[in-house]
């Protein structure tokens, strides 16, 4: 098995965002499977709204630029998003509209995504954990030529799950979250390879 290189991110910005707790759980879950892991804050990265007329202008954002460089060099991502009203975060629609964007007129359609892969997770103080939002982010991955990985974890109840240090508190949830994402990082490492 290839060790895949994964870039690992969460669709939340918020202090204490459940969403982003869980997904340190995984980026070290991930590590400890023996993946390369780059784990980004996209807070680091501010994009405008998506809007041709920039991109008309000036090009991609350089913000958009990093992203995508570092998007390319992945084999596969892991996401964790909230669910706004049944569906992902305006923040990770924007910022993965904008990495699917080419920079010049021979780069190969969607190069940031297609033939790589993705693991999908999410939390919430709700009883389905947001599991409606990532539904909505799978089709939208599979669109732009992301194989997702067939099972998904949302966190229900995450407000009793997730302590004040953003580390998981339930040993049944923290031994999901690792065996899916050993399970993920295999099957990433043979896609890969």
């Amino acid at each position: 098995m290839t060790q895949p290189k994964l870039v690992a991110f969460s669709g939340s910005t918020r202090q204490g965002s459940y969403n982003t707790a869980i997904l340190k759980a995984a980026v070290n879950a991930a590590s400890e499977a023996g993946a390369e892991v780059d784990l980004l804050d996209l807070r680091d990265f501010e994009l405008p709204l998506f809007n041709q007329d920039i991109e008309a202008g000036g090009g991609l954002p350089e913000a958009a630029r990093q992203l995508k460089a570092r998007f390319r060099r992945a084999d596969g991502f892991i996401l964790a998003s909230p669910e706004y009203n049944s569906a992902f975060s305006p923040l990770l629609k924007n910022t993965i509209d904008w990495c699917s964007r080419a920079e010049s007129d021979d780069e190969a359609p969607l190069a940031a995504y297609a033939g790589k892969c993705a693991l999908l997770l999410s939390a919430s103080p709700g009883a389905l954990g947001g599991l409606r939002g990532l539904y909505s982010l799978r089709i939208l991955l599979q669109n732009i030529q992301v194989t997702v990985y067939p099972e998904m974890l949302s966190v229900r109840s995450a407000h009793q799950v997730i302590g004040a240090d953003d580390n998981l508190t339930d040993a049944q949830w923290s031994a999901k979250i690792k065996n899916l994402t050993e399970a993920y990082v295999s099957f990433a490492g043979k896609l890969a390879g």
